[in-house]
């Protein structure tokens, strides 16, 4: 990007970004944001360590502990997890497609600068009074009594912004998978990452509205006089939980199913050999998402549902077990007998398979009603959460990084800083998380700011928290190899790792604007493998040389979103402030002004002709 930067100046790189639709700069804006969330996060969680590192500590008290804890598990959920899966759905799977683009690329921008202003809405709720304080899950009894300032407003606006983004994305990569498939690439040809954000994108579609309705229903009460959650006027404080958590367990999997898609492409790559079982991981990869939304109320066996309720969520989910097991296994004979490569990502794969199957097995622990009573509320469940979310989707995002980094920016990140990363955080998680599953034992609740001395709890925090010092050094250490990369990393060819095997290694690294000269003929699973099996070193192609059309960039999705921005401060301050309506109005106005001129200017886009495009071609297509 410097290098652009030094061509055309910083304002014209800047501008570029802002009105981009290419879904390889959208892939880079999803990384920049979301990584800089990431590091939001990650400071939150190492001031909740260090507030518990010792009995009677005073670091972060009450309130302001409460806010940083909230705004921990919502950060890392929402505005990182989420947008670094998106980042590589959008820098890899049209490529793995054969596709020059997503089918929506407005939208696809569109959905970008919704995450983003949603995101910045809900943070600044730290310089405006205080941030949202009810946790992550933001029940609604405890939201209805913050009254000493508005950050459940911005978590009920934030979140309901950002992810009304997030849908259109999942339509986006749903029409795209269905609709844009290079010839002979049927459905059982596509990579499991493909498959995996195919499986993804219809989860959202079906998990994300009810955490809309719930948010409304939210805003409703808080703002504007509703009864929805309120038992004085008829409302159920429990319905909120219902619709959150049938958001919030298929939210797992949003996260987690690109992870193992992730996992699947390292573990087939680094063993060179074809990923056993490819059906079966493909069935087991619907399965799981089906079970998904069988599963939810597990999070809610002490609110008294009864024995036969309890009784059926306790067996579909440990029922969802069965096909995770049968994706490591299916791992494990991938790279049984293969020729293995112990790269940075091949490292991460690697170490995820023990240390997700602790977090699965302490869901089977967790599964069983009559013991959930008393892990519930304790720190066990807090170890249970993030050997699951870190240990499987942590892990897949920094292996990930690794291994389509080079595809993405044409360098290679430093192999043996990658590996230092590695270790710091592989360290520093098990430090950090496996003590807590004995803290929870004990007796240690979850959302408590301080403890006394004692108690048998001070040693396994200190542990707790010194490796959670760990992981922020391997953080620094990813952020040092970035910018060395940036700055002195050595270009790569197309096929960067030299046994890619899918069709985005194919292609030149960063690939061009039009991603395929030709629209390539896949010919079977692995793609470029077989190609390459056969001696070639590029793809046959479908289609005879021809002029390329490609849509014009937009300023309007940034306008659009940002009317959203600014009208959400308006409906936030409206029962306070005179000026809160009218500029809640105006925000709506700046909005579907933007719409209404997207509907009415005639934006055919433009092409590239075949002449360029082969000059392109010549030159390794990396203009």
């Amino acid at each position: 990007m410097s290098t652009i930067a030094r061509k055309k100046g910083v304002g014209a790189v800047l501008w570029d970004y802002l009105t981009t639709v290419d879904h390889k700069k959208i892939a880079h804006l999803y990384l920049i944001a979301g990584g800089f969330f990431f590091l939001l996060g990650g400071l939150e969680a190492l001031f909740i360590r260090i507030q518990l590192a010792k009995p009677n500590n005073d670091f972060l008290v009450g309130g302001l502990y409460n806010e940083v804890l909230t705004m921990h598990g919502t950060t890392m959920i929402f505005l990182a997890a989420m947008p670094l899966v998106f980042a590589f759905m959008n820098a890899v799977v049209p490529l793995q497609i054969g596709a020059r683009d997503v089918a929506f690329p407005f939208l696809n921008a569109l959905g970008f600068w919704m995450f983003f202003f949603g995101g910045l809405f809900l943070n600044c709720s730290w310089f405006l009074g205080g941030a949202p304080d009810a946790g992550w899950t933001s029940y609604a009894s405890l939201s209805l009594d913050s009254k000493a300032h508005h950050g459940i407003d911005f978590y009920t606006l934030g979140l309901q912004i950002s992810g009304f983004g997030t849908i259109m994305g999942a339509i986006n990569f749903l029409v795209t998978i269905i609709n844009m498939r290079a010839p002979g690439m049927t459905f059982m040809r596509m990579p499991m990452f493909t498959w995996a954000t195919f499986v993804t994108s219809a989860l959202i579609l079906f998990a994300f509205p009810p955490l809309t309705v719930g948010l409304i229903f939210m805003m409703m009460d808080r703002l504007f006089g509703g009864n929805f959650f309120n038992p004085a006027a008829g409302g159920n404080t429990i319905i909120w939980e219902h619709l959150f958590w049938v958001f919030g367990h298929p939210e797992v999997y949003i996260l987690v199913l690109p992870a193992f898609g992730i996992f699947s492409e390292i573990f087939a790559t680094f063993s060179r050999k074809r990923l056993f079982g490819y059906s079966s991981m493909v069935f087991a990869t619907v399965l799981i998402a089906f079970l998904g939304f069988m599963v939810w109320a597990h999070h809610m066996f002490t609110v008294g549902m009864g024995p036969i309720a309890n009784a059926i969520f306790a067996v579909a989910t440990m029922t969802i077990a069965v096909p995770t097991g049968v994706k490591i296994f299916n791992w494990l004979f991938t790279m049984w007998g293969g020729s293995i490569k112990f790269t940075t990502p091949m490292h991460y794969a690697v170490a995820f398979i023990p240390s997700f199957v602790m977090g699965g097995v302490t869901g089977v622990m967790l599964a069983s009603a009559a013991a959930d009573y008393q892990y519930h509320d304790s720190y066990f469940v807090v170890a249970h959460f993030h050997y699951v979310i870190v240990g499987g989707v942590v892990f897949a995002l920094l292996a990930g990084t690794h291994y389509w980094w080079p595809k993405m920016f044409g360098r290679m990140l430093n192999e043996t800083l990658g590996k230092i990363t590695f270790w710091l955080f592989f360290i520093g998680f098990h430090l950090t998380f496996f003590i807590q599953h004995f803290l929870g034992l004990t007796g240690m609740p979850r959302r408590v700011f301080t403890y006394l001395p004692h108690q048998g709890w001070e040693t396994g925090n200190l542990i707790s928290t010194i490796g959670a010092f760990f992981m922020a050094a391997a953080t620094v250490i990813l952020l040092i190899n970035i910018v060395i990369t940036t700055a002195k990393g050595e270009k790569v060819a197309g096929d960067a790792w030299g046994d890619g095997r899918t069709l985005e290694w194919a292609i030149a690294s960063p690939p061009p604007v039009y991603n395929f000269a030709q629209l390539p003929l896949v010919r079977g699973l692995d793609a470029f493998w077989l190609e390459k099996m056969e001696g070639k070193n590029e793809l046959t192609p479908a289609e005879p040389l021809g002029d390329i059309h490609m849509p014009n960039s937009s300023f309007l999705p940034f306008v659009i979103a940002f009317g959203l921005f600014v009208a959400a401060f308006g409906f936030t301050y409206h029962n306070d402030a005179g000026w809160g309506l009218p500029v809640g109005i105006l925000g709506l106005l700046i909005t579907l002004g933007s719409m209404f001129l997207r509907s009415v200017i005639d934006d055919h886009g433009f092409h590239i002709h075949k002449e360029e495009v082969l000059e392109l071609e010549k030159k390794g297509a990396n203009a």
